[in-house]
């Protein structure tokens, strides 16, 4: 009589394994206070000098990838929503909402080298490493502000027929940014500074986080209908969608694992991953703080971050707060760390 456990056994083993493959097993690891009063937006992971940056009110602060620790402060940003580096140049530049301005700094001293004069209320920012330009998505004038990213001189503005949110570029010229009140993403020509092609990413509504897989050509793009969809820009169309929870602000692609993520202001991410050729899926939803809607991903440790705060009770609606929003409260903001 033949025994076939040990089958049964490599099959139960080989079973565990794509059980494992499938789960990615993130999780909030730690917290990271950082204190102080004020709002935040973007934050902006640099892998190879091990830093985060992260936008805090009116500056923005320096975090050791390693170590966790504040290690560095660039102050007078008045209104601050993003960070964008270019390491070949050691410069970085930080849009200015309030002060409709973006901030060049010194990557190595975090000293201010200069400003430039943006459009109305500068919302994203991005370095396109093909143009060596940088660009500022400026939501309120709802165009793009294009300058040199060596010596800040403007080159041009580029209407976008809607507001801009997030942005992603390929590194050969071609930026994509999400358009939230036409539910649309825009392809720029960063030489030409020209729109080249629109799409609708119908059935996704207001989008605002974008990532994007750039080996593959897939954009994906957090809408407040609570779907992610997936662009293809190759094919002009949108092939997929998600579900993502509520409040999304932030998502981000992982080309070291694959995996697709939506920051969701209702406090959780949702965590996905193509399935098939066309075909995605969510294969987890982690547990992370109300008010974490934007997000930044290590690509040595695969880690995301999360930035968000405590808040208080929700107050009576008021001329000067239409909305009754709930204040924050003071030194509760933290970074998230989650990880698998």
């Amino acid at each position: 009589m033949r025994v076939r456990l040990p089958g049964i056994l490599f099959l139960s083993l080989a079973l565990s394994a794509l059980l494992v493959a499938a789960s990615p097993g993130y999780h909030l690891a730690k917290r990271i206070a950082l204190g102080g009063e004020g709002g935040w937006d973007y934050l902006t992971a640099d892998g190879a000098a091990r830093r985060l940056y992260v936008s805090h009110a009116t500056h923005v602060v320096v975090v050791d990838l390693d170590t966790g620790k504040a290690v560095g402060d660039i102050p007078d940003t008045p209104g601050v929503h993003g960070i964008a580096l270019a390491p070949d140049l050691n410069r970085g530049f930080i849009s200015c909402g309030k002060a409709d301005t973006a901030v060049i700094f010194d990557l190595k001293t975090l000293k201010v080298l200069g400003q430039v004069k943006t459009g109305s209320n500068p919302d994203a920012i991005l370095y396109d490493s093909a143009s060596k330009r940088v660009f500022t998505f400026n939501g309120r004038s709802k165009d793009a502000t294009a300058f040199e990213s060596s010596t800040g001189k403007i080159v041009g503005t580029l209407a976008l027929g809607g507001k801009p949110e997030f942005a992603a570029a390929d590194g050969k010229g071609k930026i994509y940014v999400n358009i939230e009140d036409t539910s649309e993403v825009v392809e720029i020509d960063s030489a030409k500074l020209v729109v080249a092609r629109r799409f609708s990413i119908k059935p996704g509504e207001e989008p605002s986080g974008l990532a994007f897989d750039v080996k593959n050509g897939l954009v994906f793009s957090g809408c407040g209908n609570k779907v992610m969809t997936v662009l293809d820009v190759k094919a002009g169309k949108v092939i997929a969608t998600v579900p993502i929870g509520d409040g999304v602000d932030g998502n981000g692609f992982d080309p070291g694992t694959g995996f697709i993520f939506s920051a969701n202001g209702e406090g959780t991410l949702t965590v996905a991953k193509e399935s098939g050729p066309g075909k995605f899926e969510v294969v987890a939803t982690v547990p992370t703080q109300r008010g974490a809607r934007t997000m930044a991903i290590d690509p040595k440790t695969h880690d995301v971050y999360l930035p968000t705060a405590q808040f208080g009770p929700a107050p009576a609606p008021t001329p000067d707060n239409p909305r009754g929003r709930p204040p924050l409260v003071k030194d509760s903001f933290v970074v998230l760390v989650v990880e698998r």
